[in-house]
């Protein structure tokens, strides 16, 4: 194992570090979490990573329209149980996002759970067909939707699902994003929120889930295969 020595801070140093990476972070964010005051207290060089990392994966515009991108993480924050993301219902509103289409990815949240139960079922092979417990399960993704595309509310199954570990409900989200097209860029812009509410280990699994069906040939892969 390599351990890296860090250059040794004087405490009037390591104060006005802090004092700069708490200031950079308020101005970020709008706001501070108390991990924010810890952090810039006594490690402020990880304060000031940490605010590059969650500038380039939450702020920075990549593949998502402003819009998409919150339908993503209010559907990613509620599947998590996140509540320190109110912080993307404002964000929601300002992105243009009506209170009914704000609904409507709680809704998609909240249906996603109940694919565990319908692929489950499918387990009594005697009395439920397998294509009937996904049909049904389908139109009640329609229902939840509302008035979100089709396209990003797909994108945004697929997380809800990388989140909560369900290799099934991924993997059929993923089969469907991309019979509609969705871009690879945007798949892989809301997996990667996955890292920030559920871990570097979620992220780790969903992308082996991913890569599992894209060899299967089920949808395009996530990096370069052979």
């Amino acid at each position: 194992m390599t351990f890296i020595k860090r250059q040794e801070l004087t405490a009037q140093e390591r104060e006005a570090n802090g004092k700069a990476a708490l200031a950079k972070a308020l101005d970020a964010r709008g706001y501070l979490l108390a991990y924010h005051r810890m952090l810039c207290t006594y490690d402020p060089d990880l304060m000031a990573a940490y605010d590059n990392y969650y500038r380039e994966l939450t702020l920075l515009e990549r593949a998502f329209t402003y819009f998409e991108r919150e339908v993503v993480w209010l559907v990613l924050l509620t599947s998590a149980r996140e509540a320190y993301g109110d912080i993307h219902m404002p964000r929601a509103e300002e992105s243009g996002l009506t209170r009914d289409q704000i609904h409507d990815c709680m809704a998609l949240a909240g249906v996603a759970e109940a694919y565990p139960a319908l692929e489950f079922s499918k387990s009594w092979s005697r009395w439920i067909a397998p294509e009937e417990a996904d049909r049904r399960y389908a139109t009640m993704v329609a229902s939840a939707r509302g008035s979100v595309p089709e396209q990003i509310a797909e994108v945004a199954l697929v997380v809800a699902h990388a989140a909560r570990k369900c290799k099934a409900g991924m993997r059929y989200h993923l089969r469907r994003a991309t019979e509609l097209g969705a871009p690879i860029e945007k798949i892989a812009e809301g997996v990667s929120y996955v890292m920030l509410p559920c871990g570097g280990p979620t992220l780790v699994d969903a992308c082996d889930v991913w890569a599992e069906l894209a060899r299967e040939g089920g949808c395009l892969p996530p990096w370069p295969m052979d």
